[in-house]
């Protein structure tokens, strides 16, 4: 089937607009939310009847069930399900209050959980689909100052590790998209703060300058659209993929370090086992 119908969270901006777009000029449909529909109206205009704007906080889980309801009566099917929306909470792990942790975990976790229960009946019926989960390099590695983010990429890479075992069998597919830094809002006004403690202030001001050479030379997000094109038209799609060039130097260093030490303390885990 070459049209392929669409679900996207978060399309407001960054990934989801970019490749909200991408499907709409290419001939597919697409449900697209936002928690302001009105980012959608040139969209809407241009592209009429093939998209479907949905208002949406994905941290309501009633609400999550509904508009994947709302958008499989109407277009009939879904194809492409992709959990985007999320933000990034900065702050070292002391700093971070209890609504800062809370709110990470209910968005970047919890919204893609919801999302993706309420598609499976759908593509478990039809025995095809696709689940896009918007990860991070920060979802196998961390950084300072961005721990309760990372602690929600890794919770996401984890249940999507699972899923995709345990969907295989229906012809459903998994993909984590595996980012670096992109010229995104991402650490901009759609991030939040935690309130900074004085004692970290030199450790905070080394955070920074390393981010800042990491995001030196930003990708460009409208390219990652005919990447995530690429992926779900793939007839054997990843279960990862990174976006960049910049995520494979920074995994390797850390699975080479991992690596080393599991082997340095590996007469401590014989020993252990008794």
């Amino acid at each position: 089937m070459s049209e392929k119908v669409w679900f996207i969270t978060g399309t407001s901006r960054g990934f989801g607009r970019q490749w909200t777009a991408a499907a709409l000029e290419r001939g597919d449909k697409v449900a697209a939310t936002a928690r302001d529909v009105s980012t959608l109206d040139d969209l809407a205009a241009k592209y009429g009847d093939a998209l479907l704007p949905i208002a949406l906080d994905v941290t309501d889980r009633t609400a999550d069930f509904a508009a994947v309801k709302q958008a499989h009566e109407h277009f009939g099917r879904l194809d492409v399900v992709v959990n985007n929306a999320g933000y990034g909470q900065f702050g070292f792990i002391e700093e971070l209050s209890e609504e800062d942790a809370r709110d990470q975990i209910e968005t970047n976790v919890f919204g893609a959980l919801w999302i993706t229960q309420a598609v499976l009946p759908y593509l478990r019926e039809q025995r095809s689909g696709h689940i896009i989960q918007v990860s991070s390099i920060g979802g196998i590695t961390a950084f300072r100052n961005t721990g309760i983010y990372h602690a929600s990429k890794w919770a996401l890479e984890g249940f999507s590790q699972s899923l995709a075992l345990e969907i295989a069998d229906f012809g459903i597919h998994v993909t984590l998209i595996e980012p670096a830094g992109y010229s995104t809002d991402w650490a901009g006004s759609s991030s939040r703060r935690a309130e900074p403690l004085p004692a970290y202030a030199e450790v905070h001001a080394e955070a920074d300058r390393l981010r800042s050479q990491r995001a030196a030379a930003p990708g460009d997000p409208t390219a990652s659209a005919a990447a995530i094109l690429e992926i779900v038209d793939a007839e054997k799609p990843p279960l990862r993929c990174f976006f960049g060039d910049l995520p494979i130097k920074l995994a390797k260093a850390d699975y080479e370090s991992r690596i080393a030490t599991w082997e340095e303390w590996q007469p401590v885990a014989e020993l252990a086992q008794g």
